[in-house]
């Protein structure tokens, strides 16, 4: 009787702790996340929209490094993370126009002015998106703008710069909005793959593009 008892919780051990292992997050270190977008807007006219229509982001995490890149018909833009240095730098093409904009950490900050000092309010209410469980929670900016976001704790980027919005959320967002000038923006992630990302992806190009400084992209209207 002793023996069948102690193999009952030798078993029950081993249940408990696969169940446990099931339920410890994931840490973010090499990752391709690929978001669909929704154009939302109140425009009788949503030419913007229709431009955008279709159009998908892509995050490239490697350990603190990222590259993420928004595809659509209007052109290109790709944002890359250095994860040693802090410095960024973004890609923009629109047709035959390619310009390169580099950013120190300080430049990072101050262009992602609006979204510092975000508060969450986290709700019971969840839904599966992309096979992940996810929890809803309320973000609300210093000017008063609020936004939903839903997000999951069973994946944990190391390095939540890539994604400034959320980057105090404990996990990753799955589900979020965003206002793009008068339009609120919807991103889902559609996809999530776990394979290793080539440095190719996170190299700065040596030519072809207009290289020029954060103050001079303000200067030009393009920050």
């Amino acid at each position: 009787m002793k023996k069948e008892l102690y193999i009952l919780i030798l078993l029950s051990s081993l249940i408990t702790s696969g169940s446990l292992q099931a339920q410890t997050p994931r840490k973010l270190t090499e990752a391709t996340i690929s978001y669909d977008i929704v154009i939302n807007t109140s425009d009788t006219k949503p030419q913007a929209a229709d431009l955008l229509d279709g159009a998908t982001s892509v995050i490239y995490l490697k350990g603190n490094s990222s590259r993420s890149e928004m595809v659509s018909s209007l052109g290109t833009q790709a944002t890359i993370i250095e994860g040693k240095s802090g410095n960024v730098t973004i890609l923009k093409e629109y047709g035959e126009q390619r310009y390169m904009i580099r950013m120190t950490p300080e430049n990072w900050r101050q262009s992602n002015k609006k979204y510092e000092g975000v508060v969450f309010n986290y709700y019971n209410e969840y839904k599966t998106i992309a096979g992940y469980n996810c929890q809803k929670a309320m973000g609300k900016l210093l000017d008063g703008t609020s936004f939903t976001v839903y997000f999951t704790k069973d994946l944990v980027p190391v390095n939540n710069d890539f994604q400034y919005l959320n980057k105090n959320l404990p996990g990753l967002a799955m589900q979020y909005e965003a206002a793009m000038g008068k339009m609120m923006v919807t991103y889902t992630v559609s996809t999530i793959n776990f394979n290793p990302v080539p440095q190719a992806k996170l190299d700065i190009p040596k030519s072809g593009y207009r290289v020029m400084t954060f103050e001079e992209s303000k200067g030009a209207g393009m920050d």
